[in-house]
């Protein structure tokens, strides 16, 4: 892997307004618009080419967002039609080529497998009712386009959209080795005779599938933090923790926290430490692998 360079160009010095995002050497480009701007993109070329779009939801307070992915041989007319009929989402982020040659083909051939990538990674809902075909191309361009699909996840992440990436993938770039440095990468924590496991991540603490958690929650827990008694209550609603005993739940999928300790928390069902909570495989905390790093 090498570095890559990506400007960002505030079109009204702001954040969260109208940008224009492109990755040096690259021929593709990104549009990224607030519902609120919407009007504005009339008049930018970029938006008057084939290519394909997500319409996202932000903040949304049931803890998933929900996101509708497309494609479009004239981005900003398809958008208008989803401006009309559709109002769950607040922002577009939208790719096209800086030069003629992305193709109804090809845009096909990315929606297909941008689709398939988000159900994957299972980050947000999908608004879709399925998952469109996959268009033939000759290799050499399905090649070209998986390249184009690699930017499209890096230019999502970037603009804080990282719902192409799968959470155990998030904790490094780095192609990891079937060592016993990987088995160092997961941390347990063990509670009330139930063991927990997970990762760390650029993004936080990724709690893994199968992780047992403590059923009850002490009064402490509620104080610690509302918003975790909160997301306990959404993995119950939405069927991702299953009820193995009176004791236990057991989580169906990989969980991000936005730390180890929330992590723990969540765990526990009472207030506690991250970093001392969480151990490797040979015993070492989370704590003093922390300090021994510095």
């Amino acid at each position: 892997m090498f570095g890559k360079t990506i400007k960002i160009y505030l079109s009204d010095a702001s954040a969260s307004g109208l940008r224009h995002v492109e990755i040096v050497n690259w021929s593709g480009q990104a549009v990224a618009c607030p519902r609120s701007k919407f009007s504005e993109l009339k008049t930018w070329e970029e938006a008057q080419r084939p290519g394909v779009y997500f319409l996202l939801e932000q903040h949304a307070t049931d803890g998933r967002n929900n996101v509708y992915i497309g494609e479009s041989e004239n981005v900003y007319d398809r958008l208008v039609d989803h401006f009309r009929n559709k109002d769950f989402w607040s922002e577009v982020v939208f790719f096209t080529s800086k030069d003629e040659n992305l193709t109804k083909a090809h845009i096909k051939y990315l929606e297909s497998r941008i689709t398939v990538l988000a159900l994957d990674a299972d980050r947000y809902d999908l608004e879709n009712g399925n998952t469109p075909p996959q268009s033939s191309l000759p290799r050499s361009e399905r090649s070209a386009m998986e390249e184009y699909l690699h930017n499209i996840k890096m230019v999502m992440g970037t603009l804080g959209h990282p719902l192409l990436e799968k959470l155990d993938a998030t904790s490094s770039n780095k192609e990891e080795k079937k060592s016993e440095t990987e088995e160092e990468e997961i941390f347990y924590f063990k509670i009330k005779g139930l063991t927990a496991k997970g990762k760390r991540s650029n993004e936080g603490f990724v709690l893994l599938k199968e992780s047992q958690m403590v059923k009850e929650t002490s009064d402490n827990f509620i104080k610690y933090k509302q918003k975790l008694l909160e997301k306990r209550e959404d993995l119950i609603n939405d069927e991702n923790i299953v009820e193995v005993s009176n004791k236990c739940f057991t989580l169906k999928k990989d969980v991000l926290m936005s730390s180890s300790s929330y992590a723990a928390a969540i765990i526990a069902g009472t207030a506690r430490s991250g970093p001392e909570s969480w151990k490797n495989s040979i015993g070492k905390s989370l704590k003093q692998i922390e300090e021994d790093s510095i």
